[in-house]
This record gives C-alpha cells, sequence and structure tokens, in this order.
C-alpha cells in the first residue's frame, strides 16, 4: 500500500456553476481524507508560479487568464495511490472526450474549462500543494 498525497483544484467554472460540494462529495465516497482545504483567488503571479511548466506554451496566457477569472478550492486529499486514483476520477483533460462517470466527463464540455485539477505525479503534487499550502494548514488526523 502506498499511501499518497495530492492537490485537487476545483477550478473558476468549477465555483461559478456550484460544482463544489458535488466534487468534493465524490472524493470523500471513493474513500480519500482531506488534509486540507480552502477557498482563494489566484493572483497572476501566483497562477504563472503554479502552471510555470506550462510557460512558453500557446495556452499559457489564456490559461492564466482563466484561472484568475476567479475564486478556486484547493483541497489536499490523501489515500493509497492517491495521484492514480484521482486522475482516473477527473477523466482526460478534453472534457469532450472524457468518459460519463469521470468529474469531466460529466461536468465539462471544453479542454480549458474543464473543472478540475488533479496533479500528475508525486513530484509535481509536492510542489503543487508547496505552492497553495503551508506546512501548519495540512492536518493530520
Amino acid at each position: 500500500m502506498t499511501i499518497e498525497q495530492t492537490l485537487i483544484l476545483i477550478k473558476p467554472d468549477g465555483v461559478r456553476r456550484g460544482l463544489v460540494g458535488e466534487i468534493i462529495a465524490r472524493f470523500e465516497r471513493k474513500g480519500f481524507k482531506i488534509k486540507a482545504l480552502k477557498m482563494l483567488k489566484f493572483t497572476k503571479e501566483l497562477a504563472e508560479k503554479f502552471y510555470h511548466v506550462h510557460r512558453g506554451k500557446e495556452f499559457f496566457k489564456s490559461l492564466i487568464e482563466f484561472m484568475t477569472s476567479g475564486p478556486v478550492v484547493a483541497l489536499v486529499i490523501e489515500s493509497d495511490s492517491a495521484i492514480s486514483v484521482a486522475r482516473n476520477m477527473i477523466g482526460p483533460t478534453d472534457g469532450r472526450q472524457a468518459p460519463p462517470g469521470t468529474i469531466r466527463g460529466d461536468y465539462s464540455l471544453s479542454k480549458s474549462e474543464n473543472v478540475v485539477h488533479a496533479s500528475d505525479s508525486p513530484t509535481s503534487a509536492k510542489y503543487e500543494i508547496s505552492v497553495i499550502f503551508k506546512p501548519d494548514e495540512i492536518i493530520e488526523w
């Protein structure tokens, strides 16, 4: 058993559409433990730091504009194989190609406004969690 933590962001479109409770409930029903939770509004600087791996790509500017367009809800969740399980639950990036039953498959018809983000590796999870949360904001229980 490999217990992992990962970061989930409910993006501005998910918050705007009132999907926060539904998305959190899906992770709770699956068996994830919520270790940290907060709502925040990304500044341009924070969004650029968070998405630094995409700097220089054609979609970077529009991604930053979207992520700063409204509040997001950030969660640190924990379970056995949290990263791969969470990624399977959210589905492919393009909501038009995501299968029904996944979060994106059920709630997104877009590649850019796709409701939710989940870390894609242990390295990115560690980095992304550190960008959003201070160590003392992650609760051990």
